[in-house]
């Protein structure tokens, strides 16, 4: 039995993989094809509306569905209780919103953010029935159902932003990308996925979700909102340009890390928490999912950052180049991302919300904190990108030390497991970035660089005989027979 849930795993792990990595690769093409065709200007308005649509997601789509796969038992009360709360809530917020976006253009100097938050709010609506349907995926690791539905949706969404950014409609591409990307999704997830809602509901089982959830949601609301606040702030004190440049810096190191990281994570939390009572367990599993994703993500990052002026120029054309000290500053802070989420979806799988809502408490305490001195004291948005990788080194180690406790896991542990690939990471970016110093055009280098980059990471992780190499091989072997 043990075999083939591992079986199951490692399927559903694949199966996750390809939908991110599917995803990425569309959205990719489809957002180098609008940056060749929209402004900087365009992805700032864009970039103040997400600040917003963020939030307001986080109070439809987080807690309660986490509360959902985190339960061994849930009914089909349950799941549609949840479901009508997370619906009730996505109708208030969008009427709020509705009510508020002139005020919030008035406040930012943008009179278009007023009719364009009124449209793209409506992405809430959908997203109650998604993030239901996630969580009905996930207990059942039926990923591959999962996979088809979001790259079909992605795929039709991206038609419809190229094509109306071709017909010359600036940021109402955007909205239209990511409008009909969530309701294209919930459409085809209700066709996939064999449940629907009963006409049932119990308070009493929605407060029992409540009381795992509620400290997930703070946890979500307090991390999204100071996400967003970056942005928030850039788009304030100096224009949407700037704002536009930050985002689509951000947007390439985001989408690496989410292809990857977000896949192991996402299969991780139900199997870790189908093991919560054997610790043991769970720390041999939590620790695989820190070093192959480490192993995986670092390079990503260090790549990315050693081509980025050839990458950018190239793909989005010179108008971009400024986005690329971003790229390379936020790359460095994604790529200790894998470290964060494997030690809070542990933290989660066991039931612990009270401990993460803590430790999000204490990161944002700290992260507010550098943001104002980002601000005040060095007054450049160059600046206010470091910060969030010094509030990332840090906050590496706070996630990491209630599992010392909890699972004897801690952060000295987990560097040493991590460390061989932040090593040969480092290597690979230096020869990378040499490499990069040729007087060739931008095509021919990039090539060159990403062929020697692939070349020296795998060359160097098999003569080292990397633990996270082996295993990925093996996996990959058991998959194919």
């Amino acid at each position: 039995m043990a075999e083939q849930r591992g079986r199951k795993a490692a399927s559903s792990f694949v199966f996750k993989l390809v939908e991110s990595v599917g995803m990425q690769l569309v959205s990719f093409i489809v957002n180098i094809l609008l940056a060749r065709l929209l402004t900087p200007g365009d992805y700032g308005v864009l970039g103040m509306l997400t600040v917003f649509i963020a939030i307001s997601q986080v109070f439809v789509q987080s807690g309660l569905n986490t509360a959902l796969i985190q339960k061994k038992e849930v009914d089909d009360v349950d799941i549609s209780s949840v479901f009508y709360v997370s619906l009730g809530i996505a109708a208030a917020l969008y009427v709020l919103l509705f009510a508020c976006a002139p005020l919030i253009a008035a406040y930012f100097s943008m009179p278009e953010l007023k009719p364009a938050l009124r449209v793209l709010a409506l992405v809430l609506l959908p997203g109650a029935l998604v993030s239901v349907q996630s969580a009905v995926i996930a207990r059942q690791m039926a990923f591959r159902r999962q996979m088809l539905c979001s790259l079909s949706a992605t795929a039709l969404s991206g038609t419809v932003g190229v094509t109306m950014a071709l017909c010359g409609a600036g940021y109402w591409a955007l909205v239209a990308q990511q409008l009909t990307n969530q309701f294209s999704l919930a459409v085809l997830l209700l066709i996939a996925v064999k449940w629907r809602p009963v006409l049932q509901f119990s308070w009493q089982k929605v407060r029992g979700h409540i009381r795992f959830g509620w400290k997930l949601l703070v946890s979500s609301l307090l991390d999204t909102g100071y996400v967003n606040l970056r942005s928030a702030v850039i788009g304030k004190r100096y224009n949407e340009e700037a704002l536009g440049f930050y985002t689509r810096g951000r947007q390439f190191p985001e989408l690496l890390m989410n292809a990857v990281n977000g896949s192991i994570q996402s299969v991780m939390l139900p199997v870790l928490a189908e093991k919560q009572d054997d610790r043991e367990r769970m720390k041999q599993m939590m620790r695989r999912s820190v070093m192959v994703s480490s192993f995986l993500v670092l390079p990503m990052m260090a790549g990315l950052a050693a081509v980025a002026k050839p990458l950018i120029s190239l793909l989005l054309t010179d108008k971009w180049l400024p986005c690329v000290p971003f790229l390379q500053i936020l790359a460095i802070d994604y790529a200790f991302y894998p470290i964060h989420t494997a030690n809070l979806q542990a933290i989660n799988a066991m039931g612990r919300s009270d401990v993460f809502l803590k430790l999000e408490l204490i990161k944002k305490s700290y992260g507010i904190a550098v943001l104002a001195i980002t601000v005040f004291l060095f007054d450049s948005v160059y600046a206010i990108a470091w910060g969030a990788v010094v509030s990332t080194l840090l906050s590496a180690l706070v996630n990491a030390s209630p599992n010392r406790k909890l699972l004897g896991y801690g952060y000295l542990e987990q560097m040493k497991d991590v460390l061989p690939s932040i090593a040969l990471s480092v290597v690979m970016f230096l020869l990378v970035s040499l490499i990069g110093q040729l007087a060739l055009p931008s095509a021919v280098l990039l090539i060159l660089q990403l062929a020697a980059g692939v070349t020296i990471y795998t060359g160097l992780a098999l003569l080292f005989h990397l633990e996270s190499a082996r295993y990925l091989l093996d996996m990959l072997k058991k998959f194919r027979k």
